[in-house]
């Protein structure tokens, strides 16, 4: 048997006693004597009435078996069954209409509409990969998957494909052509991005066959980064999801567009269900120790494992935010991660 702590009127498992003290406990203010003393009083408290709810299922339980034996073989009367489990206290009246409100629920939950992912929460590794899923390259999207076909020399080769990459490209413009359209043109011809200021706010200006132009919805551009004056990020939003455009010129695939865009990175699944119920088994106290070294690591932002890809240790952790200037010249940082 695993070594137990004596706290609470409780035995608790050395090792999980040592996660909540030493990992858990620290900076929340949570004094773990209190904690462990509290928890016992829960327990104690509601131990019996647990044992007595459970006693209550299991009688009722019998009841239904014994139902559906005297009943074999016999057509189901729905009335008469509604009427029977009503009897044994299975069914109970409707109760008064009621409302729940909520507040403060982030708005990824509550207004905005986007993917989520399920993972185990007891393997990191899926945990970081779903939290840092909130970000993806467009283009890393499109060549991998079979959205582009390998028709025409554009196969999946074991190297970079320029003829696939190409594409990926008229992919990713015909997007942003349909999601953030300028006002004029396409994003294929636009030759470069700017800048100017109304008075109130930035503007993005696209130049295009030698005209400059906007957008055609002006407030589709939140922000940008720039690198000496020189643009590296355009912040774009459609229906309250973000639109990076990444602008490098000197960058291998930034080089063959005439405005340097070298990627599309898209904000993308806002939240995760770390899971703890259908894809885990965490029966044990080991099991357990594993789950909340995991949420943890989720909730104070420092989780990180490793992990071998070949000859190489590849180690990962939790994205940051992200970081950009607003339009109206004050700082803009958006979540990093789901």
């Amino acid at each position: 048997m695993a070594d137990r702590i004596d706290v609470g009127n409780l035995k608790i498992d050395a090792e999980l006693y040592a996660l909540v003290k030493d990992e858990i406990a620290p900076g929340t203010g949570v004094d773990v004597g209190a904690l462990w003393n509290g928890f016992g009083k829960i327990v104690a408290d509601l131990a019996p009435k647990n044992r007595t709810l459970l006693e209550k299922r299991d009688a009722i339980q019998s009841k239904i078996d014994a139902w559906h034996v005297q009943h074999k073989g016999q057509p189901i009367d729905a009335v008469a069954y509604k009427s029977f489990l009503k009897e044994i206290g299975y069914l109970q009246p409707e109760g008064d209409h009621f409302q729940v409100l909520t507040t403060n629920v982030d708005p990824e939950v509550a207004t905005v509409a986007g993917p989520q992912l399920v993972v185990p929460v007891d393997n990191a590794r899926y945990c970081l990969n779903a939290a840092n899923a909130r970000w993806g390259s467009l283009y890393d999207a499109f060549y991998g998957t079979d959205v582009i076909s390998e028709d025409g020399g554009a196969e999946k080769t074991g190297g970079y494909n320029p003829v696939r990459g190409e594409k990926v490209v008229a992919k990713a413009q015909a997007f942003l052509d349909e999601s953030v359209p300028l006002a004029s043109g396409s994003y294929a011809t636009v030759t470069q991005f700017s800048l100017d200021d109304d008075g109130i706010k930035k503007v993005l200006v696209a130049t295009v066959n030698g005209e400059r132009t906007g957008l055609k919805s002006p407030e589709q551009f939140v922000g940008y980064v720039a690198n000496e004056g020189e643009l590296s990020v355009v912040l774009l939003q459609n229906n309250g999801l973000h639109i990076e455009i990444h602008i490098d010129a000197n960058h291998p695939i930034g080089k063959t567009h005439p405005a340097g865009i070298k990627d599309v990175v898209l904000e993308s699944a806002l939240t995760t269900i770390q899971d703890c119920e259908d894809s885990v088994a965490a029966v044990d106290a080991e099991d357990k120790v594993r789950v909340y070294r995991n949420w943890c690591g989720l909730m104070k932002g420092t989780l990180e494992t490793s992990f071998q890809k070949g000859d190489q240790t590849v180690a990962r952790r939790l994205n940051p935010d992200r970081n950009y200037m607003g339009v109206d010249g004050q700082p803009l940082t958006l979540p990093g991660r789901s």
